[in-house]
């Protein structure tokens, strides 16, 4: 079994892990436990009362964090003619059709997200297993399948995440960095709560928002009081 280190060891006398705290108490917590000499994503980890196995309680969406996630992504647009133009003018890092998809099946992966107009996506199909390995692949749910190239762009480098249920029926999400201030990561939580708490499935029943935990890249997690989003 693989021994914690000194810092990790102090950092876990911080947080009470038998304690359910308030989301601010919480947080400020997770930035004092927070001692890596880089700065820490943070990053809460949502348990939901749905069956990830049931196709009629899948979670998913996106949500513009208001205060970003401190981290600027790489976007790549596949787009030709105006629609490139407009992407190129909004900030996309990389913008290309044929020579991008092929920069790609070469083993190119530069980029953070991939955007992509709906006529570019029969070309954009023939990454789909090697893209989709990664979650990269453009998608309609996500925002990333758009004519609108221009705000899809801005929005993402503005902040905007993608949360996925995964197997184990949670929902795992940065919300900023341990340098940011107290209450932009409270806000960007709140945030992301309120975005699950409208895409609940009609077919959950019972407790939505069972769990929910923050904690930094490197530390121990505290467990947040969920009783005040439902």
């Amino acid at each position: 079994m693989a021994k914690h280190g000194k810092k990790y060891q102090e950092a876990v006398k911080i947080i009470d892990s038998e304690k359910v705290y308030e989301s601010a108490e919480a947080i400020s917590l997770v930035k004092k436990a927070a001692t890596a000499k880089f700065d820490e994503t943070v990053e809460v980890a949502i348990r939901l009362g749905v069956d990830p196995k049931k196709q009629d309680q899948a979670v998913r969406g996106v949500v513009v964090l208001p205060h970003g996630t401190g981290k600027t992504k790489r976007v790549l647009v596949f787009a030709k003619g105006e629609k490139a133009k407009e992407a190129e003018a909004a900030g996309a890092d990389y913008v290309g059709d044929s020579d991008m998809i092929n920069k790609i099946q070469q083993g190119w992966f530069d980029f953070d997200v991939c955007v992509a107009t709906p006529d570019m996506m029969a070309e954009v199909g023939k990454l789909g297993r090697i893209l989709g390995g990664k979650g990269l692949m453009p998608n309609p749910k996500a925002g990333t399948v758009t004519f609108d190239v221009s705000k899809a762009v801005q929005e993402i480098k503005a902040g905007k995440i993608e949360y996925r249920l995964d197997r184990q029926g949670q929902i795992h999400a940065p919300i900023g960095k341990a340098s940011f201030e107290e209450d932009k990561l409270n806000e960007n939580l709140r945030t992301l709560i309120d975005a699950l708490v409208r895409a609940k499935p009609a077919a959950a029943k019972g407790v939505y928002l069972k769990n929910i935990a923050v904690s930094s890249t490197m530390g121990p997690s505290a467990r947040v009081n969920a009783a005040v989003y439902r």
